[in-house]
């Protein structure tokens, strides 16, 4: 059975490679979603079953799970070097007339993208990818090997005729699709969105949790080969292999023998740039003769053989006509600026985000103002100067406004935020029809059947105010609704009607929905900060929602990366009588509200009777698996502290008010060690 399951593990192995392949490095999908998150649970299965046929090249590693509490410092083998910028074709002619002055033979360019991203470098041992190490100050950088794994463009074993040791560089970037989506998120929940692509993909890649960066869409461009026995002594036709090995190698290279070449590569990507899923902000022209490379040698901080062009930045001047401000589902309220159509990196511009009010007064942006608006590494276009000395006359300074926008309540802003929020979110609209359309998406309750606008038509039509009013839908109530929608700006209409299989979709949709497991539930109900990977460790940690609710402030606070911000946003949900209300309904119809984990295998009876708390940091083991292991041995797992409690397992920085409670009731307070002489 095990050498058929060694077989069975290698074929997935191979087979789960080829299709991520395909779908990341050449964009050319060969199988569904559902079908390879069947083979990939699959071999999942099997990996736990006989973990001696693990290989490093497994798909299930890309998962992450290694949390870093710090990146070791590593020097580069080769310096990451910064390369000399110029936004002058005039340079970039005596650029090439220093190389013909040092060079005395023949050459030729290798033009390339200059993508806006992060660099990496990454080191493979016979085919193995063993290390990723940032750009940090060009002599040494951070070990990011963990996090870097889990970008899936990224081979972690190559295949073909590779040189045993050889370090390849590129950068790691994230497309605008992922970036606006992370985004959209980011405001839904209260948090600051990132400034642009350039900016999440550096933070993600500094994540101590490596599971977090998997969650984000990063991929990752490679350029350039460095080693003592590559195949070929030109960098072209050396990247050119590369994308042999599995290396996603950019298309977006040329050779050009003269200057005229290079400037017209450069002429035609400042424009169609415009049409890239990804940030670039210049061209970088390099000697394609390795050889030629050690002729030119180097300045103190740049290589005398390449160069970066940069573009300028797409900026365009309008009138700022007004301010709308959106009410998202959390209550964030979000400032945007209305502005005169302008054409800007290949589109009308109409709308800028203003972000928040701190933004807006520290630029001193007034209705009326010309501003500089740009789109240069950003999806959303921003408003970056104001044209103050052509400021009309009799223009007041802004100021937020003190009531919501759609239903008139009274705007907060806490210490410490830079968002204003309207408190109402039990009756105001835009709250409301944000929360159903929260509660119905595909990674919460997955009611695929519905979306935005048939929400709006079932909320405008008073059938739902709140997520349990979803599950009283009846098909009389459904059949024959209407709506007329404008798209394309209010000059096409479009007629949305429920007739019989619509209808028979969505009830279908709500009645699948009662088997989404406890965590998606809890995703589903939309607290503010509770994102997915929240919800799951507190779905593990608690195991229902009767736990959660009971749950004090500085209990949640032990529960891996709750912080006081979170626990103090599901203390505040919880004590509203509406939310307790509306989670009542959804239990009476049948919604999971308690988590299904596999009983655990017994080890010994060596606990068995005695209770714990687990509560802190610990080294060597996260709390997760410290509570495995005592219920592995037949102890019980509890919350919070009281006279019935045995034990206390006390990591680092165990709560002062949780310590104090133990030692007024006399609880032993033991550590890791302890415990492991305990079930020895």
């Amino acid at each position: 059975m095990s050498h058929q399951a060694e077989i069975r593990i290698n074929e997935l192995v191979e087979l789960l490679n080829t299709y991520n392949y395909n779908y990341y490095v050449l964009d050319k999908p060969t199988v569904s979603d559902f079908e390879f998150d069947i083979l990939l649970q699959e071999l999942n299965t099997l990996e736990k079953a006989n973990p001696a046929f693990l290989r490093t090249d497994s798909p299930t590693q890309r998962v992450g799970g290694e949390i870093i509490k710090s990146f070791k410092q590593v020097k580069h083998r080769y310096p990451m070097l910064s390369l000399g910028n110029t936004y002058s074709e005039d340079e970039l002619k005596e650029f090439d007339n220093r190389v013909r002055k040092l060079i005395d033979a023949d050459f030729e360019y290798v033009c390339e993208l200059k993508y806006d991203g992060v660099a990496i470098g990454l080191t493979y041992e016979n085919g193995i990818l063993v290390q990723a190490v940032t750009r940090g100050d060009g002599i040494q950088g951070d070990d990011v090997t963990a996090n870097v794994k889990t970008i899936r463009s990224i081979p972690l074993k190559l295949k073909g005729d590779f040189p045993q040791k050889f370090e390849i560089r590129g950068e790691i970037i994230l497309p605008h699709a992922g970036f606006e989506k992370m985004n959209n998120e980011r405001i839904e929940i209260g948090e600051e969105p990132f400034a642009n692509p350039r900016n999440a993909a550096s933070g993600s890649l500094k994540m101590q949790d490596s599971k977090e960066v998997a969650l984000r869409p990063l991929d990752c461009f490679l350029y350039f080969l460095q080693g003592d026995h590559l195949p070929f002594q030109f960098h072209y036709e050396n990247l050119c292999k590369a994308k042999e090995w599995g290396f996603k190698i950019p298309n977006y290279m040329v050779k050009c023998k003269t200057m005229a070449d290079v400037f017209d590569f450069i002429k035609y990507w400042d424009k169609a740039r415009n049409e890239l899923k990804f940030d670039i902000d210049g061209i970088v022209i390099k000697v394609n003769d390795l050889n030629q490379w050690s002729e030119l040698g180097f300045t103190s901080k740049s290589p005398r053989w390449a160069i970066a062009y940069k573009f300028k930045a797409e900026r365009e001047v309008s009138t700022l006509l007004s301010i709308d401000f959106q009410v998202g589902r959390t209550g964030t309220v979000t400032p945007v600026a209305n502005l005169k159509p302008v054409q800007l990196a290949g589109t009308v511009v109409k709308r800028a985000s203003l972000y928040n009010v701190d933004f807006i007064q520290n630029m001193d942006i007034r209705i009326g103002d010309l501003v500089y608006v740009e789109k240069g590494g950003e999806i959303i276009p921003k408003i970056v100067g104001v044209l103050k000395e052509k400021r009309p006359e009799n223009t007041i300074a802004f100021e937020f406004i003190s009531v919501c926008p759609e239903c008139g309540s009274p705007l907060i802003r806490k210490e410490g935020e830079a968002a204003y929020f309207c408190q109402n979110e039990n009756d105001c609209p835009p709250q409301i029809k944000g929360k159903l359309a929260h509660f119905i998406h595909r990674k919460a309750m997955n009611i695929d059947s519905l979306g935005e606008g048939k929400i709006e038509m079932l909320y405008d039509n008073g059938l739902v105010k709140e997520a349990a009013d979803l599950y009283d839908l009846k098909y009389e109530n459904l059949i024959g609704l209407e709506k007329i929608l404008f798209v394309n700006d209010d000059k096409k209409q479009k007629k949305l009607s429920f007739q019989e299989k619509t209808v028979s979709n969505i009830l279908k949709g709500i009645e699948d929905s009662k088997n989404v497991g406890f965590e998606r539930v809890l995703f589903a109900l939309g607290i503010r900060y509770v994102g997915e990977t929240v919800a799951k460790k507190l779905s593990m940690h608690y195991q229902n929602i009767d736990n959660i609710i009971k749950a004090s402030f500085e209990d949640l606070k032990t529960v891996d990366e709750i912080g006081e911000k979170i626990a103090e946003s599901i203390v505040n949900f919880f004590k509203n009588n509406k939310n307790l209300d509306t989670i009542n309904r959804l239990k009476t119809k049948g919604l999971q509200f308690n988590a299904t984990s596999q009983p655990v295998e017994l080890i010994s009876s060596a606990l068995s009777g005695k209770s714990f708390v687990v509560s802190g940091v610990f080294e060597q083991f996260s709390r997760d698996e410290l509570k495995l292991a005592i219920e592995q041995n037949a102890g019980k797992n509890v919350t919070s502290i009281s006279s019935k409690t045995d034990y206390i397992l006390a990591g680092d920085n165990m709560g002062p008010e949780k310590r104090k409670k133990a030692e007024s009731l006399n609880i032993p307070i033991i550590s890791v060690s302890d415990f492991l002489e305990m079930i020895r």
